[in-house]
């Protein structure tokens, strides 16, 4: 018989890489450890981890285990979390997953409301880097509510926020370039790009090619938000959400010909319950997919 405890062994082992760190990180000696690993194979019918010299690898059944282990893992914790709420017990939690630049520009004022609205009911926030990897970790069961672009082919319900408006930041030392800045005129500059791994390079890569030509490369940021900054100060072009500047921001900022745009959504894998619903409320009440200041300065530009 699998038990949550053995699922959470396994789950554990992964993510530390080592039976010797998961023990320590389980408070567990290591032969229990590994003795409870066995018994979940022998439940299974066959190896779950591979056990190398440094390292553990997952086996084809150990990858097919995992994403299940994780979702009843999360579930599990959802059900203690509900049921100690409603007996008075403790405060509730709300898990939100998201993609870096939408917990940047976008969710920060909306958690400030729900901290005012519901101080008892913390949320823990889970970042991704890609679209396609925030729908699997919502598969998985990894939290409660999705907000990011639109997932293709996704079967829960889906709650539409707004179209999410891209701009062009240049450095504010150049001349001013025209209101609507058309994309192909920076055919031949080296632009702030991103890791392959960030979904804004495939939205960076998608607008260019729409414009007729391909980005070259001049730096290549893991960080979102390193992006305009990396603009500002005359590495190159760069691309990115309007709602990620802040009022202060120096650079040049214009809208690029063609328009780049993204739908933003909140989503769920089924009918969401009172808490969850709750959050998606508040988020299609307060969020703002383009902030006044931006706004502003891109009206004053035209």
């Amino acid at each position: 018989m699998t038990t949550l405890r053995q699922l959470e062994y396994l789950v554990t082992v992964v993510a530390e890489g080592s039976f010797t760190r998961a023990a320590e990180v389980l408070h567990v000696t290591q032969p229990a450890l590994s003795h409870q690993i066995r018994a979940l194979e022998h439940a299974v019918g066959g190896p779950l981890l591979e056990r190398l010299p440094r390292a553990v690898r997952l086996t084809p059944m150990g990858r097919a285990m995992l994403p299940h282990a994780q979702a009843a893992l999360a579930d599990a914790e959802r059900a203690r979390c509900a049921a100690r709420q409603a007996g008075g017990l403790e405060a509730g939690e709300l898990e939100v997953a998201t993609v870096y630049s939408v917990t940047l520009g976008v969710l920060p004022p909306v958690l400030r409301a729900w901290r005012r609205r519901h101080p008892e009911i913390q949320v823990r926030l889970h970042e991704h880097r890609h679209t396609a990897e925030l729908a699997e970790a919502m598969l998985a069961g990894e939290a409660d509510l999705a907000v990011g672009p639109v997932p293709d082919q996704w079967t829960g319900p889906i709650r539409e926020l707004g179209v999410e408006e891209f701009v062009v930041v240049l450095p504010a030392t150049g001349p001013p370039p025209a209101p609507r800045f058309a994309l192909r005129e920076l055919a031949g500059r080296g632009w702030v790009h991103y890791a392959p791994g960030n979904g804004l390079a495939e939205v960076l890569d998608a607008a260019c090619a729409q414009a007729g030509f391909q980005p070259r490369v001049a730096i290549r940021t893991e960080q979102t938000a390193a992006a305009p900054l990396l603009a500002e100060a005359g590495i190159g072009p760069a691309l990115v959400p309007a709602n990620l500047l802040p009022p202060q921001f120096d650079g040049h900022v214009v809208r690029p010909d063609p328009p780049v745009t993204r739908r933003l959504a909140a989503y769920t894998r089924s009918r969401p319950d009172a808490l969850t619903a709750a959050f998606a409320d508040l988020l299609s009440e307060t969020i703002c997919v383009l902030p006044d200041h931006v706004r502003a300065r891109l009206d004053q530009a035209s």
